[in-house]
């Protein structure tokens, strides 16, 4: 007797997991569909290896992930509580739920960019609010609609898969169909390997597209057995990442007004205490958190320009900044030889009149600046053993800027923006006019490393793909990870539509 109990029970428990793994198949059929919006939001590969990697991912991926769903809930349940009818039902449920979330993380990757999870958690909130705020009526029935649909599908799988099993074992289709998945999956991750020592960014640009991907990588597997080196690897990266790609160009000032701007600004070759606190006795405050590069070529590419270090600086700083031809009240001026890079730069005695005006020394300043002005004072570079962008003194006697509350970081890329703001003219700047900041993290380039604010946070990622995060306030290390998040939004300022 009891050892018919156990054969019935071992039964049971047999076909529940047959029928699991035909539950889990349609469902990855259905996971596949769902899955195609991730890559609908992504530019499409160009080369016959991305669209291997992208289908064989494609269906790899989205096949591992149904079936590590099936093993973390459908199976220990079969096995702990095998009635069948109450473990498909439950089993439906699940289902249901897991395309829920798969559906909202297209969603969010559609529109942010980035899966939702822990690192994007505020992002994602803010997403759902205004969703919430702008049509919550649409939201609900939307979204009730979809999940009710889905549980329908699902029962219905369900109960198609348990009266279908035996025919479904025999049908011949379940070894091919574990070929295709297992295969694509391994000749996926074998592809991604090739594609990272070879830098076809083609392929590895996809590597965060379906959520949880983890792909392996050739950086520490072919070194392992001295096939690759590290050093010419991060070399060659380093230089595949300095070619100008999709960024968007500077698009032509747009001036609606021409008045009078509303600050000056004063930059020096060096801003030292002594002179720092007789600016403060003359109404100046100092701006906490503002950083400059260290290059001085950078700073007045930032400065002048307006622009990132995407391609020689040297070379575009022997040249006037187009936006100086398209609107007639900001000027650039200087005082002396200094400094030596501008080369279309000279030196005037009418230079005084300028409202970005290169001072050199700072004891000048005294005699330029006019009693109770709007005026910012700034030094040209900052210095720092490790960084490339670092804080730098800034004073600032201009009731219009923003306070630290409102606007906690700024650099020298903001300071442009800002002076052409209030003149009447803005263009698409990767900086912001901080009259009207934008709610997306700082960022700024140098051909060796992408720097991002974000609040109090700093995040460098050099051009070997190392990084560090940093406190704004006090550049003390912190032990976080990357926030890609953060990133991603940072790099909306320049990525080309």
């Amino acid at each position: 007797m009891v050892l018919e109990q156990n054969l019935s029970l071992v039964s049971k428990v047999n076909r529940l997991l047959n029928w699991g793994h035909w539950f889990t198949f349609f469902n990855t059929l259905l996971a596949l569909a769902v899955t195609s919006a991730f890559w609908l939001a992504e530019p499409l590969p160009v080369s016959l290896p991305g669209w291997l990697y992208l289908l064989s991912n494609w269906l790899g991926h989205t096949a591992f992930l149904c079936f590590l769903f099936f093993i973390l809930t459908i199976f220990p349940i079969s096995l702990v509580f095998p009635y069948q009818r109450h473990v498909r039902g439950i089993a439906a449920v699940l289902a249901t739920g897991g395309l829920v979330a798969l559906i909202f993380d297209a969603y969010v990757y559609q529109s942010l960019g980035y899966h939702a999870g822990s690192a994007s958690s505020e992002q994602t909130i803010e997403l759902l609010r205004q969703q919430v705020v702008t049509n919550l009526r649409n939201f609900v029935l939307i979204t009730a609609a979809v999940a009710a649909l889905l549980l329908v599908i699902q029962l219905t799988l369900s109960n198609f898969c348990w009266k279908k099993v035996q025919r479904l074992q025999h049908s011949g289709f379940g070894r091919p169909l574990l070929a295709l998945f297992l295969g694509s999956f391994v000749f996926s991750h074998s592809l991604h390997i090739w594609a990272d020592a070879q830098l076809k960014f083609d392929v590895t640009k996809q590597d965060n597209v379906l959520p949880l991907t983890y792909p392996a990588t050739a950086n520490t597997f072919l070194a392992r057995y001295d096939l690759l080196d590290l050093k010419q690897l991060k070399h060659d990266r380093a230089e595949r990442l300095q070619r100008q790609t999709s960024w968007q160009s500077v698009q032509p000032l747009s001036c609606s007004a021409q008045t009078a701007p509303a600050f000056r600004i004063y930059v020096v070759q060096e801003l030292n205490q002594a002179v720092q606190q007789q600016l403060v006795q003359q109404g100046f405050a100092v701006s906490e958190q503002h950083f400059a590069p260290v290059s001085s070529e950078l700073a007045l590419l930032n400065l002048v320009y307006g622009q990132l270090e995407l391609t020689d600086s040297s070379a575009v700083l022997q040249q006037a900044p187009a936006w100086l031809a398209q609107q007639q009240q900001v000027r650039v001026g200087k005082t002396s030889d200094w400094p030596a890079e501008l080369g279309w730069l000279q030196t005037s005695t009418q230079d005084s009149q300028a409202q970005l005006l290169f001072v050199g020394q700072a004891e000048q300043l005294q005699q330029l600046l006019q009693p109770d002005e709007a005026a910012l004072v700034i030094a040209l570079t900052a210095s720092h053993p490790q960084l490339l962008l670092a804080p730098a003194p800034m004073l600032v006697r201009w009731s219009g800027w923003p306070d630290r509350k409102q606007q906690p970081v700024t650099q020298h890329l903001d300071l442009l923006p800002s002076l052409l703001y209030s003149s009447g003219c803005q263009s698409n700047w990767p900086g912001d006019a901080l009259q009207v900041p934008s709610a997306l993290p700082k960022l700024n380039l140098t051909k060796h490393q992408l720097i991002s604010f974000k609040k109090d946070k700093m995040t460098v990622v050099r051009d070997d793909g190392s990084y560090g995060v940093w406190s704004a306030g006090t550049l003390v290390p912190l032990n976080e990870k990357m926030d890609l998040p953060v990133l991603t939004d940072a790099l909306k300022r320049i990525k080309a539509p």
